[in-house]
């Protein structure tokens, strides 16, 4: 399966590499549990690990199908064909699930993927946030405004800026903001049981490497550190 935001193409061989149908499809749920369920029982299916794929393995899980995620950038050999279009993409997807050479990877369950949203989306807003205060800081010097106290954004530096009637008040809803997500993530790893593929525990020193990823995280989190100022958990 070649997967689109909007359409997608499905390439159905036999075990031996030969065709049996070719198909363009909406990117939709039903349309693809259609398909699907021509391609009989318990069906393998291979996509890549690209923008919008949770609903698509989703919806091949409830079909019956052992879903394959290809890691995107272990399959680039298309990269370097003459003719390059979805469904010569689909196609080489089958070719490598049916050699036994498809590099994949891991498919987290969905308690970890909202996980990893909600720690995105913390790591985004704790951007937005400095990127807020940078500029209230460039405002400033471009108006020679000197800033003596070495946090603009605490008490004093807050008394400052109500003196010259500068916005602050969007870094401190973004604190709020910010909080919030960090509280969210707190719980749902307070509550989340630790899988021992999945997230290390006081009893595992050695952080253990992911199914198909060959490597463990490059260290150890808490609810602590994925919720700390300037770490934001693992990287995905």
């Amino acid at each position: 399966m070649d997967l689109h935001r909007r359409r997608s193409v499905l390439v159905r061989t036999t075990a031996a590499g030969e065709v049996l149908e070719r198909v363009r499809i909406v990117s939709d749920v039903d349309r693809l549990a259609a398909v699907i369920a021509r391609a009989g029982d318990s069906p393998e299916v291979v996509l890549e690990a690209t923008y919008g794929w949770y609903w698509a393995v989703d919806a091949l899980r409830a079909q019956g199908a052992r879903v394959h995620l290809a890691h995107p950038l272990g399959a680039k050999a298309s990269e370097y064909r003459r003719v390059k279009n979805d469904e010569r993409d689909a196609a080489d997807l089958a070719d490598l699930l049916r050699m036994g050479r498809l590099p994949e990877a891991w498919i987290a369950p969905p308690a970890t993927r909202e996980l990893r949203e909600l720690v995105r989306h913390r790591a985004k807003l704790v951007g937005l946030r400095s990127h807020c205060k940078a500029e209230v800081h460039a405002v400033l010097a471009k108006c020679g405004v000197t800033v003596s106290m070495s946090d603009l954004f605490g008490v004093d530096g807050t008394a400052l800026l109500d003196r010259l009637r500068d916005s602050s008040q969007l870094p401190a809803l973004l604190e709020f903001e910010i909080d919030h997500a960090a509280g969210m993530v707190r719980g749902r790893l307070a509550t989340t049981p630790r899988h021992p593929d999945t997230l290390c525990t006081p009893a595992m020193p050695r952080c253990r490497p992911f199914p198909g990823s060959g490597r463990p995280w490059p260290r150890c989190w808490s609810p602590r550190s994925a919720t700390s100022t300037d770490s934001t958990g693992p990287s995905s």
